[in-house]
């Protein structure tokens, strides 16, 4: 094992930087070198690349977004061309194997040419939104949460102010994880997430019945994914590569909705890119650099084929294909303990 290439795909997550830190000096504690795919599988489509070694990502532990930049570039939309472009330049850059840090796309794609034997491929899961199989926790997710929750706590002075209702909108395309753990750290009275879909009169209900018990407004979170009468609100038509709809508008298409029902005056948020950016909390610095040096310690054992995953507290080895699978949701269990606090 002498070169072991890296790449970031899909969105970026906050201690992506830890995770490449960790991985290229672990690599080159056995003297392995660590190239920097950029760009994501676009990188290794046009061959786009750059050395790393611990040098160049010292004091990179703390830095929000990625140092090798990222895609969403799907390397089977056009499988036979593509393919042996990739392949091809993999054995150009001398690559003995691949860590790909990414979500269900990216790590879908890995999992893939390594069913296919194109590639020695170790995969690192890496989604704010935190629905990957496989892992209890991606890295990156509680600082997601954290933004979340301190932009609810802040929206309560104007809501006050001017006794409204705020509809505080979060990514979450198919899970509410981030909208159900800053819904209920921030206290908002009403979370609306992906697994169930919205009821439009028991939220009224509710916000109607806190009015009455004295509360001078509300705060409203909801998960960008969550249906409104069975579909999803999108903000444009098109899909990406991977065939996604570009989500959002719920939340202003809900502050509409309340005001008619209700009478409440309410408005909108979106959070947005605001949940993915910025300096990951000390927790996800850690836990991105332990996922670093455990996927480069896989590629040192010859651990192709699977993605490094948190279990309880521990990280193991797990089947790409079984990751990549099916979408981690919220369980009955906390989607319960959130109905708790309603009115």
């Amino acid at each position: 094992m002498k070169r072991v290439g890296l790449l970031t795909g899909g969105g970026d997550a906050p201690a992506l930087n830890a995770v490449i830190r960790g991985a290229v000096v672990r690599l080159a504690r056995d003297r392995v070198a660590t190239v920097g795919i950029l760009e994501g599988w676009r990188g290794m489509l046009e061959k786009l690349s750059r050395d790393l070694a611990a040098a160049d990502v010292a004091g990179t532990v703390g830095e929000g977004g990625t140092i090798l930049g990222s895609s969403r570039t799907n390397p089977y939309k056009n499988p036979e061309r593509d393919l042996p472009r990739i392949v091809a330049n993999y054995q150009a850059l001398g690559l003995d194997a691949l860590i790909a840090v990414g979500g269900d796309d990216t790590l879908g794609v890995a999992a893939k040419l390594h069913k296919d034997g194109a590639l020695q491929v170790v995969g690192v899961p890496k989604t704010i939104d935190n629905d990957l199989a496989g892992t209890d926790y991606t890295f990156g997710f509680f600082t997601a949460v954290e933004i979340a929750m301190r932009a609810m706590d802040d929206l309560v002075s104007t809501a006050k102010s001017h006794r409204r209702v705020l509809v505080v909108e979060c990514m979450g395309r198919h899970a509410g994880w981030i909208t159900g753990y800053a819904g209920l750290a921030a206290g908002a009275d009403y979370v609306l997430v992906p697994e169930e879909p919205i009821d439009v009169e028991g939220l009224c209900r509710s916000l109607l019945a806190r009015r009455k018990q004295g509360r001078l407004y509300n705060i409203v979170a909801v998960a960008e994914g969550a249906e409104f009468g069975e579909e999803h609100v999108t903000q444009v038509a098109e899909k990406d590569e991977f065939g996604h709809l570009r989500l959002g508008g719920i939340g202003e298409m809900l502050a509409k909705v309340i005001t008619k029902k209700t009478g409440l005056e309410s408005r909108h948020v979106v959070l947005g890119h605001l949940q993915r950016a910025g300096a990951p909390t000390a927790y996800d610095r850690v836990l991105g650099t332990r996922y670093g040096v455990f996927a480069a310690e896989m590629v040192l054992s010859g651990q192709f084929g699977k993605m490094a995953a948190l279990q309880g507290n521990e990280l193991k080895a797990v089947p790409l294909a079984e990751a990549t699978g099916e979408t981690k949701v919220l369980s009955k269990e906390f989607i319960q303990l959130m109905k708790l606090f309603y009115a």
